[in-house]
């Protein structure tokens, strides 16, 4: 049985491998090597997780786990961007996972904290444009299409804006 929970240190190495599996099944096609081992080495780091699990605040509330028979099957983690909206900055499911309802069991902790806790209306999130996993995804869940954000360090890989109401 999966159970979503806060992530504390124990979860630090499912969380690193959830990460990191999870960007290559997502952009190993899409992005070249070089930015998928930074972005990985930026974000997903032991270091990094380990940090970020121990210093949380509003505008990043911590990580959530999925945990079956002890071991991190999904992660997922957001923080408020404004007064009375929250974003979903990060979920990666074990490859091997998907389809099984781990992302939105996921996605429902962080909303849940952001509206109870922080008291979030609104929710955005950033995917990458032609992210055939993601973009299904979070149209199901509500998530509308908002505008093309086209980063400065990579102009290739354009961001696809989404929000709800919550």
């Amino acid at each position: 049985m999966i159970k979503i929970m806060k992530a504390n240190e124990s979860h630090v190495e499912g969380i690193s491998s959830v990460c990191i599996r999870g960007y290559w099944s997502t952009y190993g096609e899409s992005h070249s090597k070089e930015w998928i081992e930074r972005v990985i080495k930026d974000f997903y780091s032991h270091e990094r997780i380990l940090r970020e699990l121990t210093e949380f605040n509003r505008d990043w509330g911590g990580y959530f786990v999925a945990v079956e028979n002890g071991k991190v099957v999904g992660a997922a983690g957001g923080g408020m961007i404004d007064e009375e909206v929250g974003e979903l900055f990060v979920i990666y499911i074990d490859p091997t996972r998907r389809n099984e309802g781990i992302g939105t069991k996921l996605l429902n902790a962080v909303t849940k904290q952001q509206k109870e806790e922080y008291g979030a209306k609104e929710q955005w999130v950033s995917v990458q444009k032609g992210n055939m996993k993601g973009i299904p995804f979070y149209e199901a869940k509500g998530f509308k299409f908002q505008y093309e954000k086209v980063p400065e360090e990579n102009p290739t890989y354009i961001k696809l804006r989404h929000s709800r109401k919550i």
